[in-house]
C-alpha cells in the first residue's frame, strides 16, 4: 500500500510538472497562473502546493531535474553537475567523436528548448531564479574546460574561454535552429556547427 501510495505522489508531481511546461511553452510563464497547471494536471491548488510552494519552484525543479536529465548530466561536487560524455567527447578532441556529440545533443533539442525557454522567462517575472538557468550552461563551459584540463590542450587560461564560445553557439543553434531562415538543413547546420566547434577546442 505504501508503495502504491508513493507511485500515486510521483505520479502527481510528473504530471503538474510536464502540464506547467507545456502552459509554459503556449502561454508563457507569465501568462500561466498556479491554477491554470493544477487545472491542466487535473488537480487542485491545493495539492498543487502540496508538491511545490511557489511557481518558482516548480520551474526550479524543472531545471534541475527534467533537464539534466535530458542533458545526461549527474551531480558533481567540483561543479553543480557534470556531462561525463562531454568531457569525453572534449578530451578525445576527434571531429569524429564532436560531431557524434553534437548529433546525439540535437536529437534532445526538441525536449531541452522548453525548459530553457521557459526558465528565461521565469527569470524575468522572478528574479531569484536569474541564475538558474544560465547555471547549467556555466556547469557545461566547465565540462569543456575539464575535457581541455584532461587532453592538455591549450594553454590552461585559454580552456574556460573557449568553452564559453562553443557553449554560446551550441546554446543559440539550439534554441533558434527551428525557426531561422538559415539557408541549412540540419544535418549541414550540425556539420558547421561542428567544424566551428573543432576548431575551438583541438
Amino acid at each position: 500500500m505504501a508503495n502504491l501510495r508513493e507511485a500515486h505522489k510521483q505520479m502527481t508531481r510528473r504530471l503538474l510538472l510536464e502540464s506547467a511546461l507545456e502552459l509554459f511553452d503556449a502561454k508563457g510563464y507569465a501568462g500561466t497562473t498556479v491554477d491554470d497547471i493544477a487545472t491542466a494536471a487535473g488537480t487542485t491548488r491545493v495539492t498543487f502546493y502540496a508538491y511545490f510552494p511557489s511557481r518558482s519552484e516548480l520551474m526550479r525543479a524543472l531545471i534541475d531535474e527534467r533537464l539534466n536529465e535530458a542533458l545526461r548530466r549527474v551531480r558533481s561536487a567540483e561543479h553543480g553537475s557534470t556531462a561525463h560524455d562531454l568531457v569525453a567527447t572534449v578530451a578525445e578532441g576527434t571531429p569524429e567523436a564532436i560531431a557524434a556529440w553534437l548529433r546525439q545533443t540535437a536529437e534532445r533539442w526538441p525536449d531541452i528548448r522548453p525548459i530553457i525557454r521557459a526558465g528565461r522567462a521565469a527569470a524575468v517575472v522572478d528574479p531569484e531564479l536569474t541564475d538558474l538557468v544560465e547555471g547549467w550552461l556555466e556547469e557545461a563551459i566547465s565540462d569543456i574546460e575539464d575535457g581541455l584540463d584532461r587532453a592538455g590542450r591549450f594553454e590552461p587560461h585559454q580552456r574556460r574561454f573557449r568553452g564559453v564560445l562553443a557553449m554560446a553557439q551550441l546554446d543559440f543553434v539550439a534554441q533558434n535552429w527551428h525557426r531561422a531562415d538559415w539557408k541549412l538543413s540540419r544535418d549541414q547546420m550540425l556539420d558547421e556547427l561542428g567544424e566551428s566547434w573543432v576548431r575551438l577546442l583541438t
